[in-house]
């Protein structure tokens, strides 16, 4: 899959999403957890995880962790730079597919940052 519109998909993946955890609260309530204690800062600061977080996406290619993990990435101050060469490791661990959803990761972030190329 192709996103073209990263903010309409982030939107009607919230709403899906919410759907969801009204059906199995109980497991969305623990997720919700598990996400905020892997995020929050420790050893690693939380943008190098959300970093990590985008790789594995890009290598699990989930469009769905490239939208989340990238506007997460830019909130926590993540430059371009960083997200190309986040892209690169997941490119040398994950091959051609990586490739692919790494342009797609490149994409999201830059519809998210506030300071990203347009086009």
């Amino acid at each position: 899959m192709s996103v073209s519109d990263w903010q309409s998909f982030i939107a009607e993946t919230d709403s899906r999403m919410a759907r969801l955890r009204t059906g199995i609260p109980g497991v969305a309530k623990g997720f919700a957890e598990t996400a905020r204690a892997a995020i929050g800062a420790g050893a690693l600061d939380s943008k190098t995880k959300e970093l990590i977080a985008l790789a594995i996406g890009i290598t699990a290619r989930c469009d769905g962790c490239l939208a989340y993990h990238a506007k997460a990435a830019a909130k926590y101050g993540a430059s371009r730079e960083e997200v190309l060469e986040t892209i690169a490791v997941a490119v040398y661990m994950g091959g051609g597919p990586s490739m692919i959803y790494g342009a797609e990761a490149l994409a999201a972030f830059d519809a998210f940052a506030p300071s990203a190329p347009t086009g």
